[in-house]
C-alpha cells in the first residue's frame, strides 16, 4: 500500500514475509532529490514492492539517498540494493559490519544466551535463522550521522535524535516546523519495541527510558513509526510503554523473588503478547527476542541492586 501523509511525504509498506511485524513502514520524502527513510529486508519480495511503490510517487534512484533509523534488517537490509551510500548512526553501523563479516559475533552471542539457561540446540539454530544472518544487506556504504545533524530534503528541515535503547545507536529524524517525528522503532503505537541486552549499551532499557523522556518533551503533531499505524499523542504512547515496562519489572522481580532462576526460567513467567499454551509451543527466534528482554529487565534490576547475578557452572543465575 501506498498513502499520501503530507505534501512531499509518502509511506509504502514493505511486506515482511514470514515474520511477525508483517510489514515496514518506509518513509518517502520527494523534491528535486529523494529521500528513503528505512527499507525493508534484502529480499527480492520487499525489492519488488518498494520499485512498485517508488515508481508510482516518481521517485527517481539515482537522485536518491537512504536513512535508516537502525541496524536491524528490516529497516536495513535494501539499503544496499537502493543506493550506494545509507546515512546511520557510526555505533549501529558498526554492529551491522561486525555481524556480517565476523562469525565470531554470532558464536559470541550464542555462547552469552547458553549462559542464561538457553538450551543449546535451539541457541545453534538462532545463529543461522536470524533475521540479520538471512536478511541483512552484504555489502554498503555508511555516511555517519550523529546528534544535532540536519538532513534536508523537499521542504522537510529533519534533525538528528540519538534514541538508544531499541539498539545502541538508534535515531530519529524530528521537522521541528512541521512538527514531524520519524520514530522508528523507537515508539510504536500498536505494539510495543523490543529492549534487549546488548553488549556495547549498558543498562539497555534504563537507556531505552531516557530516550523516551528526551523524545516526550518535543512538540510533535505527527508520529511515524517503523510498523502499523502512526497517530498523533506521542506523550501518551510514552505513558503507556512506561507503564509496560513497569509491569514487566515487577514481573522479573516477582519471578526472582521465588528462587534463584536464570533468564530463560523466567522468561516463562513474564507476560507476553502471544498467542500460546504452552512456552515450548513459541518458534525459537519468538523465545530468543523474549529472552533477549527479559535479559534487559534483569540487567536494569541488577544495576539498581534489587536482585543480584550468580554465575555458576558457566550459568547465570539470578537471586535476590
Amino acid at each position: 500500500m501506498i498513502e499520501k501523509i503530507a505534501e512531499g511525504l509518502y509511506r509504502i509498506e514493505i511486506p515482511l514475509p514470514k515474520n511477525p511485524l508483517k510489514l515496514l513502514n518506509s518513509y518517502v520524502i520527494t523534491g528535486s532529490k529523494f529521500l528513503i527513510i528505512d527499507t525493508g529486508f534484502n529480499l527480492d519480495a520487499c525489492y519488488e514492492e518498494m520499485l512498485r511503490g517508488l515508481r508510482q510517487i516518481g521517485v527517481d534512484l539515482k537522485k536518491t539517498e537512504i536513512f535508516v533509523t537502525h541496524l536491524h534488517a528490516d529497516h536495513l537490509g535494501l539499503a544496499g540494493r537502493l543506493a550506494e551510500e545509507v546515512y546511520m548512526s557510526k555505533t549501529d553501523a558498526e554492529i551491522a559490519m561486525e555481524s556480517a563479516k565476523h562469525p565470531e559475533y554470532w558464536n559470541e552471542l550464542v555462547e552469552f544466551y547458553k549462559k542464561n539457561g538457553f538450551p543449546s540446540n535451539e541457541a545453534e539454530k538462532v545463529s543461522k535463522i536470524h533475521p540479520a544472518v538471512k536478511y541483512s544487506p552484504k555489502a554498503i556504504q555508511f555516511n555517519f550521522l550523529e546528534e544535532g545533524d540536519v538532513l534536508e530534503f523537499g521542504n522537510y528541515r529533519l534533525e538528528v535524535l540519538h534514541t538508544p535503547g531499541h539498539t545502541p545507536g538508534h535515531l530519529c529524524l524530528y521537522d521541528p516546523d512541521k512538527k514531524i517525528l520519524f520514530s522508528g522503532d523507537h515508539i510504536l503505537f500498536d505494539i510495543t519495541p523490543n529492549i534487549t541486552h546488548w553488549e556495547t549499551l549498558d543498562d539497555a532499557l534504563g537507556v531505552y527510558l531516557q530516550s523516551l523522556d528526551k523524545v516526550y518533551a518535543l512538540e510533535v503533531e505527527k508520529t511515524l513509526p517503523g510498523h502499523r499505524n502512526f497517530c498523533c499523542d506521542h506523550r501518551k504512547r510514552i505513558e503507556e510503554l512506561k507503564e509496560h515496562h513497569r509491569k514487566r519489572l515487577e514481573e522479573a522481580l516477582n519471578a526472582v523473588k521465588s528462587g534463584s532462576k536464570t533468564a530463560w526460567e523466567i522468561a516463562q513467567k513474564i507476560t507476553w503478547d502471544l498467542t500460546y499454551e504452552d512456552w515450548n509451543e513459541l518458534p525459537t527466534m519468538q523465545k530468543w527476542f523474549a529472552v533477549g528482554e527479559t535479559i534487559a529487565h534483569l540487567d536494569y534490576l541488577e544495576k539498581r541492586k534489587m536482585i543480584f547475578r550468580e554465575n555458576s557452572d558457566k550459568i547465570y543465575y539470578y537471586t535476590t
